[in-house]
């Protein structure tokens, strides 16, 4: 339950971040509105080529890399946009100002290693779901589906915090994951992600407001047909209105979490940079973590 609570002061925390320096929140409504569209277009060639091959071998093949493409795409976009939100929120905290120019062009000094970063998240992807997709095999099989779903898992997070490395020390892959697995040996790391329970918090509101938007989505669509007697125009731009409603709900959640995720590694990440630091040089005073992160902590 603490860290429950601790994860809800620290939204609130990064939130007021947010609303003082408006440039925080705007990668996160870019990612969201670039993703869309990349989705909708990817999603095209792959139907395509599903009526055009059908199940044979070659078009499964096709639709794999088809897939695969789609999928290196998006985390392109989520770790573009999300490295754009690291160094806002690091130059907001040291020097009071995020500024997008400046976000910018670590995005594009960093370019090939996000794309690094992309590459191997689509790989563990689609590991993922080769394991899921194999139903056969009996124990083997589900011992592979639990295996890729901890290694998911715990990628996922690893990537949260290499992407500050990469951004903050202008790390490569390879350099920012030995960084990470040091700081986490080190327990730099583990503490604040066992007692800030940001990713239940996130989870619980995502949930939440899906679960909500889909209720006033149903509400709205089935009273406007209930309304007219069930009259096809009425009911028709019911459906469309609940359907607006609903995913604008979801979007909504989908940037919430995405900021919030994003602020709180990168605040966990300078945490554990400056601790290094003081332990390297020898020095006995306790370093208090970023602002954020403080203010939940105590």
């Amino acid at each position: 339950m603490q860290s429950f609570s601790r994860g809800w002061s620290f939204l609130k925390q990064a939130w007021s971040m947010a609303f003082k320096d408006k440039d925080l929140l705007k990668p996160s409504i870019y990612a969201l509105v670039v993703g869309m569209i990349v989705s909708v277009v990817g999603i095209l060639p792959i139907i395509g080529a599903a009526i055009l091959l059908g199940d044979s071998q070659f078009g499964k093949i096709i639709l794999f890399i088809l897939g695969a493409i789609l999928i290196f795409v998006q985390f392109v976009v989520t770790y573009v946009f999300s490295a754009m939100t690291v160094y806002l929120i690091y130059g907001y905290l040291a020097e009071g100002d995020g500024r997008m120019d400046k976000a910018w062009s670590v995005v594009r000094r960093d370019f090939f290693d996000i794309l690094t970063l992309a590459a191997a998240s689509t790989v563990v992807n689609l590991l993922r779901n080769a394991a899921r997709q194999n139903r056969r095999g009996g124990i083997a099989s589900g011992l592979a589906r639990t295996a890729t779903g901890l290694l998911e898992a715990l990628w996922t997070e690893a990537s949260y915090l290499v992407l500050p490395a990469m951004v903050i020390d202008d790390l490569d892959l390879k350099n920012g994951m030995q960084r990470i697995l040091k700081i986490t040996k080190e327990n730099l790391l583990l503490i604040g992600i066992s007692t800030v329970g940001v990713r239940w918090v996130t989870g619980l509101i995502g949930f939440v407001v899906g679960f909500g938007g889909f209720l006033i989505a149903l509400g709205v669509g089935g009273g406007l047909a209930y309304v007219t007697g069930g009259d096809t125009v009425i009911s028709i731009i019911g459906i469309a209105i609940g359907a607006l409603i609903f995913f604008t709900l979801v979007m909504v959640a989908s940037v919430i979490n995405s900021y919030t995720s994003t602020a709180y590694h990168t605040c966990l990440y300078i945490w554990a940079r400056e601790v290094e630091k003081a332990q390297a040089t020898g020095q006995p005073v306790q370093v208090a973590a970023p602002a954020p992160l403080a203010a939940v902590l105590g």
